[in-house]
């Protein structure tokens, strides 16, 4: 199973280039999209549209954008509607349109072939096997970061420099979208036991923002 996800398609919509450096500022389509979807399901059209006239991308409300984006403008959504709302309901919310945005990749983007024969793997070798694939197509879900993967019980993914919480302050880890896109995947792929945490999260000063997939049954520290 050499090319798990679908090959004429990355994990998101649009085509890498040939230079990664020329797709530095840019980010998949679905960290847009299934951000409104998740306001319009806890009934925040409000916030949704006030965060979007904010960021001058009001227009994608109406019309979805079909291509990657630029990351910067996303990333002052994503921490307009942290700030609109209080923290327990704005972590909600982004890790609905984390969870929205995984169901779309399992739908869209990886052969349902490549989900079925993973499904029947031992956890450790549907890890081993789906790591790669996710981190072939990082550039698509963290921009201009640097992303990393460790596969294994538990499974450790870091960003660094992630831009969706650039520049941002906070006492707690913010990045539940990012965390709730690894959870879901691993739910349905490696095993349904799955709790993805974020450990460790640049918006608290930390060097990166560290997610770890754990599917033993024991409390993730």
């Amino acid at each position: 199973m050499t090319m798990l996800l679908a090959p004429t398609t990355s994990i998101e919509e649009g085509v890498r280039p040939a230079d990664r450096r020329e797709q530095h500022a840019l980010i998949g389509p679905n960290a847009v999209i299934q951000l409104a979807e998740a306001l319009r399901r806890a009934d925040l059209a409000w916030v949704a549209h006030a965060a979007f006239a904010e960021a001058d991308a009001e227009d994608w409300l109406s019309m979805p954008p079909a291509a990657m984006v630029d990351e910067r403008k996303v990333a002052v959504l994503h921490q307009l509607v942290r700030r609109s709302l209080p923290r327990d309901q704005a972590l909600a919310v982004m890790r609905d349109a984390g969870f929205l945005t995984a169901n779309y990749l399992l739908v869209h983007r990886i052969p349902r072939a490549a989900q079925s024969i993973l499904k029947l793997l031992p956890p450790a070798l549907a890890t081993r096997t789906l790591v790669p694939a996710i981190r072939a197509h990082a550039w698509t879900f963290v921009g201009s970061g640097h992303f990393s993967a460790h596969a294994g019980s538990p499974t450790v993914f870091e960003v660094v420099d992630n831009p969706l919480c650039a520049h941002e302050s906070a006492d707690h880890p913010v990045c539940a979208w990012h965390a709730a896109v690894f959870e879901r995947l691993f739910s349905v792929l490696v095993s349904s036991r799955v709790h993805v945490v974020e450990t460790d999260c640049a918006a608290q000063g930390d060097p990166c923002c560290r997610f770890v997939a754990d599917w033993r049954g024991a409390a993730v520290h």
